[in-house]
């Protein structure tokens, strides 16, 4: 089961979260053809965009996006305040050990000949509108360009810890809070050094209290008070509605003299979902009754 557990120090006034997707990574890879390089960036994209939903306060949908002129054109993942997830990615060929603002094309020759200007594009959605933040990437790798990103965000120092394979995608972010230094001073040093000896190899197989207890022995030991307090764990699901419906309202607007056209060139209307992973076909009977449905509406 994919799921997500946040943590905290209390004596030390360092939180953290810890998320490993399973089933739910196994879904989002099905049926894709992406290089093995594209896939890994897009499993530790998905891994840390459960970790950010975690704290969202009411009805909403996170979009994350990395967004370049390389190898790899774009990795998007999507999760609201429920942990339903889904995601994608468009790549071509890529150099297995291409840092990753080579993959993206961060500071090459993009199409237009000029250096690439990789974006971090985050769009938080809710009823009452719309709130996006584009910013240039900073970091050779995924977790350093969203340690960086939270950092600044949330105006708080953070360390995250990625790891994707075939199998599994895992994330591990610990923050310092403001009390931190007043608690121990020494606290976020010695947190951080020791999460920075994590194996990926633990990060993609244990559960969250295996790992805290094998990665801080001391400051995770005894009662909730004095170590390590784990809230309850959340679970992330796989998220991907047929949009059959959205698809032919989109048709209807268009308009039925563009709809036949394009029926009467390609015998059929086809639209690919990306993020889903689905084909939808609309042939001359499903447009009909797209512009004269049956029920007259």
């Amino acid at each position: 089961m994919s799921s997500l557990v946040r943590f905290l120090f209390p004596r030390l006034d360092i939180r953290g979260a810890f998320v490993r997707l399973d089933d739910v990574w196994q879904s989002m890879r099905s049926g894709r053809a992406y290089p093995a390089v594209a896939e890994s960036l897009l499993g530790e994209l998905a891994a840390t965009i459960a970790i950010i939903a975690g704290e969202l306060k009411g009805q909403g949908r996170l979009t994350l996006q990395l967004k370049g002129d390389g190898p790899i054109s774009l990795l998007l993942v999507e999760c609201d305040e429920e942990l339903c997830l889904r995601g994608m990615a468009r790549a071509g060929n890529c150099p297995q050990d291409a840092p990753v603002a080579e993959l993206l094309g961060v500071g090459s020759a993009g199409s237009g000949g000029d250096a690439g200007e990789g974006q971090l594009v985050l769009t938080f959605e809710r009823e009452a509108g719309f709130y996006q933040s584009i910013v240039p990437l900073a970091g050779e790798t995924v977790a350093e360009i969203f340690t960086n990103y939270l950092t600044q965000s949330q105006q708080q120092d953070g360390q995250l810890f990625l790891a994707a394979d075939a199998n599994a995608a895992a994330a591990l972010l610990l923050q310092k809070m403001p009390g931190a230094d007043s608690l121990d001073a020494d606290g976020w040093r010695r947190l951080t050094s020791l999460a920075g000896t994590v194996r990926r190899e633990e990060l993609l197989e244990l559960d969250a209290a295996s790992l805290l207890l094998r990665l801080f022995p001391e400051d995770a030991a005894g009662d909730e008070e004095a170590g390590l307090l784990l809230f309850p764990e959340r679970t992330v699901s796989w998220h991907c509605p047929d949009n059959r419906e959205k698809l032919a309202a989109m048709i209807k607007s268009w308009g039925r003299e563009e709809a036949e056209a394009i029926l009467a060139e390609q015998g059929v209307i086809e639209i690919q979902d990306e993020i889903s992973n689905r084909v939808y076909r609309f042939d001359a009977e499903a447009v009909a009754e797209i512009f004269d449905p049956a029920d007259g509406n």
